[in-house]
C-alpha cells in the first residue's frame, strides 16, 4: 500500500501545480450557485417546500460533479502518454491496481474537496426553512458515489487514449450513454425496460439519493460501476506493458 500513497501525493501535487484543480473548483462552485439560486431558490411555486429546495440542490450538484469528475480523469494515465512518463510506470516495481488505485484515489481526495466547498450551500436553507440533516448526508453520499463511478469511467478511458482530448471524448461518451440508457427504456418492452433502468447511472438510481432515501441497492450499483471500470482499466494497463 506504499506504493498507492506515493501515486496518491504525486497525483495531489500534479492537482495542486496546475490550474486544472482550481479551475475544476471554481467552475463547480460558480455553476451550482447560479443552479441553486435560479433553480433550487427561484422556483416559480410560491412557497417550496424545503426538501424540495434541496433535492433540486442535488439534481444540478449530480451533473456538475460527473462532469468535473470526468475533466479531472482524463489526464491520469493519457497525460503520462503524452509526457512520455508512462514508461517510467511500465518499469516501476509496482502492480497496476497500484497504479489505478493511487490515481483513482487522486481524483477522489479533489472531488470530495470540492464536493465540501459546496456545503454552504444546503446551509443556506436553514436560514428560512428546515430540512433534516440525514437528508443533507444521503444526498451528499449520492454526490461521492456518482463522482467516484464517473471518475472510473474516466480513468478507465484515459488508460485507453493515447491523449486526453480522446480520453475526454470517449469518457463523456461512455458516461453520456449510462446517463441516457433510461429514454431508451422508456421506449422499450419489459423485461429490457427494466433493465436499461436499473443500469441507468443517474435516472432512478439519484433520485432516491436526491430525496434522502438510502438503499443498499443503489450504494451496492454505483460501487459495482466503479470497481468494473476500474478493473478494465487494471487491465488495458496490463496489455500495454506488452506493446
Amino acid at each position: 500500500m506504499s506504493h498507492v500513497g506515493l501515486i496518491l501525493a504525486r497525483e495531489l501535487k500534479a492537482y495542486w501545480r496546475s490550474p486544472l484543480g482550481y479551475a475544476a473548483a471554481a467552475a463547480v462552485l460558480l455553476i451550482d450557485g447560479i443552479w441553486f439560486m435560479a433553480r433550487a431558490l427561484g422556483g416559480t411555486e410560491e412557497k417550496r417546500l424545503s426538501a424540495e429546495v434541496l433535492s433540486e440542490f442535488f439534481n444540478g450538484a449530480s451533473g456538475t460533479t460527473a462532469i468535473v469528475a470526468i475533466a479531472l480523469a482524463m489526464r491520469l494515465v493519457a497525460g503520462e502518454h503524452e509526457s512520455g512518463t508512462l514508461v517510467l510506470l511500465k518499469t516501476a516495481p509496482v502492480s497496476d491496481w497500484e497504479v489505478v488505485l493511487g490515481k483513482f484515489l487522486g481524483v477522489m481526495v479533489v472531488l470530495l474537496a470540492i464536493t465540501g466547498l459546496t456545503g454552504y450551500m444546503p446551509a443556506l436553507i436553514f436560514l428560512n426553512g428546515k430540512v433534516s440533516y440525514g437528508h443533507i448526508a444521503v444526498g451528499y453520499t449520492g454526490i461521492v458515489l456518482l463522482g467516484a463511478a464517473v471518475a472510473a469511467i474516466g480513468l478507465f478511458a484515459s488508460a485507453f487514449a493515447k491523449n486526453q482530448v480522446v480520453a475526454a471524448i470517449l469518457g463523456a461518451v461512455i458516461a453520456g450513454a449510462m446517463y441516457l440508457w433510461w429514454l431508451v427504456a422508456k421506449v422499450a418492452d419489459p423485461p429490457v425496460r427494466d433493465v436499461l433502468e436499473d443500469l441507468a447511472i443517474h435516472h432512478l438510481r439519484m433520485r432516491d439519493f436526491m430525496t434522502g432515501v438510502l438503499r443498499l441497492e443503489n450504494v451496492v450499483y454505483y460501487l459495482a460501476v466503479t470497481f468494473f471500470f476500474l478493473f478494465a482499466a487494471v487491465k488495458t494497463l496490463e496489455a500495454r506493458r506488452w506493446q
